[in-house]
């Protein structure tokens, strides 16, 4: 019984390794970003009409995605946002399993502009 308990914790402790951070993105702040990289996963277009200041803009569905980061060191902290949050959490995923400290900013930029709506 011992060894499936071990096998258990083993499985539990690598799934929880492997899975990619999240932080809604009105709380995310300029600060967050000092000694990390802010991501803007949407298309050309899309960040063309706004985004988040200082956030780069690699779009999650071109197959250069990947290799935009081979120069990034792997201690770098990447935040990653998009439209509402669905493709910014597949980037966040895909980047942590490449071995970064990914986090995806929840909501996207619509939250940011709804967000701001209201001030």
């Amino acid at each position: 019984m011992k060894p499936f308990f071990n096998s258990l914790f083993i499985l539990l402790f690598l799934t929880a390794c492997s899975q990619s951070k999240s932080k809604h993105i009105t709380e995310f702040s300029q600060n967050d970003i000092k000694n990390a990289l802010l991501i803007d996963v949407r298309t050309s277009d899309e960040y063309g009409l706004g985004h988040l200041s200082n956030a780069k803009n690699v779009d999650v569905l071109q197959n250069t995605f990947a290799s935009y980061f081979d120069s990034i060191p792997k201690t770098k902290t990447i935040y990653v946002y998009c439209k509402s949050g669905g493709r910014s959490a597949k980037a966040a995923a895909k980047l942590t399993e490449m071995g970064y400290n990914a986090i995806n900013l929840e909501g996207g930029y619509d939250a940011v502009k709804k967000e701001n709506a209201t001030k």
